[in-house]
């Protein structure tokens, strides 16, 4: 094959790490490394905040950084985020309280943790967590959402927000927890890519991406080549172009061997 991506973007957890981790295999930071020596930029597309992300991209060459689903923009050589998008978060924790008895909040405060609405499990959160009234999550404008349904599984939550209508957001559910991420209308990691891949003066046509969440899949659409990993969902799987090994067989780094060779 003789394409070659002018852009590389990577999903973090469970693409670049084991879900939760901060733990880079050196076959995939050798693979991401291999990308820059080729004069390919590499992005960094997660759903994590800016502090969750701050530790994987010290371990690596990326020369730019699409947090929180694709509100906040980062430029990790600056130190600087470039664009931030926020929504209203008060609407949003009422339906889900209504609908999701015990669920736990929290809104990403950018660079610093977040407000908590409710106790997360250890290791949920990045940052500084500081407990908050509804009021005051209510009144904070943030680029995230994130609510936990404690005790209940992956499943269970995705059945119960299957006819869930959320105005002027967009969502996702994680298939590992009983997670929900919401950011502000319009915004996904597709969208952020395609505005920052116009100012870079590359066309889609020429990125990579991978990924393995529900809020890798218009990432995944929007690149000339989208890649799930080996443990995606069946319904991620299916809109990619094709399918990688999982992360603990270093997946990542196996389709970069493939355009970027050492």
């Amino acid at each position: 094959m003789n394409w070659r991506p002018h852009l590389v973007a990577l999903d973090i957890d469970g693409t670049l790490t084991p879900v939760g981790s901060n733990d880079i295999a050196p076959a995939v930071k050798a693979a991401i490394t291999r990308v820059t020596e080729h004069g390919s930029h590499v992005v960094l597309c997660t759903g994590r905040s800016l502090i969750g992300t701050t530790p994987i991209a010290a371990q690596l060459p990326a020369s730019f950084a699409v947090c929180s689903n694709g509100a906040v923009w980062w430029d990790p050589v600056k130190n600087e985020v470039t664009k931030r998008t926020t929504f209203d978060p008060g609407p949003t924790v009422k339906t889900l309280q209504a609908l999701l008895p015990g669920a736990v909040f929290a809104v990403e405060q950018t660079g610093v943790g977040n407000l908590s609405l409710g106790d997360f499990l250890p290791g949920d959160l990045w940052g500084v967590t500081s407990n908050a009234t509804f009021d005051e999550i209510a009144a904070t404008p943030t680029p995230r959402l994130v609510m936990r349904w404690l005790d209940r599984t992956p499943a269970e939550l995705s059945f119960a927000v299957k006819d869930l209508e959320l105005p002027g957001i967009e969502w996702s559910v994680d298939h590992t927890e009983a997670w929900l991420t919401a950011v502000p209308q319009n915004v996904t990691k597709g969208s952020a890519l395609d505005e920052l891949t116009r100012e870079l003066g590359i066309s889609a046509e020429d990125a990579l991406a991978i990924g393995d969440g529900s809020n890798d899949v218009e990432m995944l659409k929007w690149a000339g080549l989208g890649i799930a990993m080996g443990q995606a969902p069946a319904h991620v799987q299916s809109e990619a172009d094709s399918v990688a090994p999982t992360v603990l067989e270093d997946g990542a780094a196996q389709v970069l061997e493939r355009f970027f060779p050492a």
